[in-house]
């Protein structure tokens, strides 16, 4: 291990001006840059790390699994064990983007501890051995669940966290992490609050997308917990990168909300999957889950002010998912 950075924490990210948003605003590059990526190999992860590499980055993936290209360097292990953490954050990277996690609702009201293990002393862990490896940028994939249910009204960076589940307060507790060591040490942190995900490589997940096509491949009935009225703010994949490259440019230090800025009903996606699969989608009804929010209704208008634009409209990237699954 190696001593802890003199007073004062970790360098400031290497920067140029005037690239993105602002007149004066500094833009940090990312061509020739060491970056870490964890959970790299998974779904998030193999859209990110490829944009990566476009930008001329240098990426090193830390996964359970190896990235699918021989052309990526693997730290394959778990990153609860300090010697795969130790032997992926490398002195001299100039950030880590921190996409590993568990991301289940309902593992996490399963097994609180294990999400726990994961998603908070693991990214402790990470997050100390940046600071004394003088690592200058780390980039955490959120959510917008940190800040619990506030009914109908637009949730946006400024609202208190009050989660709601196990997996919300994990990630609550992780910002407030990040949040700490960009106060106490100068790390530039950033937390990158996304809505529901959905796009090529989730064919294992168990949200609501892959869980209506697995549906419609089976020609099973899907369950819709309570009336499906609840509105949802559904990203595709691609735009969650464009947010991510957008936020690491603008040096953007605190959270950022990375969402489609438009929400929908349950019912409407169904209804948008069966005009993009040309049949219809049996469903039943069950009771809502605990924790189950009434809307997910999203202001995007920080990251909009630094230069994103979601551009993926619903259907077509529906489309990406079903091209997989068919």
């Amino acid at each position: 291990m190696e001593p802890a950075p003199a007073e004062g924490g970790a360098r400031p990210p290497r920067t140029v001006t005037g690239r993105v948003a602002g007149k004066g605003e500094t833009v940090a590059e990312l061509a020739g840059q060491a970056l870490l990526v964890t959970g790299g190999a998974g779904f998030v992860g193999r859209s990110v790390v490829p944009a990566l590499l476009a930008e001329g980055a240098r990426v090193t993936v830390l996964d359970r699994n190896p990235y699918p290209s021989p052309e990526v360097e693997s730290v394959v292990g778990d990153l609860r064990d300090p010697d795969v953490r130790d032997k992926a954050v490398r002195p001299g990277l100039a950030g880590i983007v921190h996409l590993a996690a568990i991301t289940s609702v309902l593992g996490s009201l399963r097994d609180p501890a294990l999400v726990h293990q994961v998603n908070v002393e693991a990214t402790a862990a990470l997050l100390e051995l940046a600071r004394v490896r003088e690592v200058p940028r780390f980039i955490m994939a959120s959510t917008n669940a940190v800040t619990g249910d506030v009914g109908e009204a637009t949730i946006h960076e400024g609202l208190p966290l009050r989660p709601l589940t196990p997996y919300g307060a994990t990630k609550a507790a992780a910002e407030m992490l990040l949040s700490g060591y960009a106060g106490g040490y100068g790390m530039a942190t950033c937390a990158l609050r996304l809505t529901n995900v959905y796009g090529p490589g989730m064919a294992h997940k168990d949200s609501m997308v892959p869980r209506l096509m697995r549906a419609v491949r089976a020609g099973q009935t899907i369950q819709i917990y309570g009336s499906g009225q609840q509105r949802r703010d559904f990203v595709h994949v691609r735009d969650v990168v464009a947010g991510l490259l957008v936020a690491w440019r603008a040096g953007h230090t605190g959270p950022l909300i990375i969402g489609a800025g438009r929400s929908i009903s349950v019912l409407e996606l169904v209804a948008a999957v069966e005009r993009v699969v040309g049949r219809p989608v049996p469903t039943e009804h069950v009771p809502a889950k605990p924790g189950e929010m009434p809307a997910v209704v999203v202001s995007i208008a920080r990251a909009r002010a630094l230069g994103y634009r979601p551009s993926v409209p619903l259907e077509e990237g529906l489309a990406t998912v079903w091209d997989e699954f068919r």
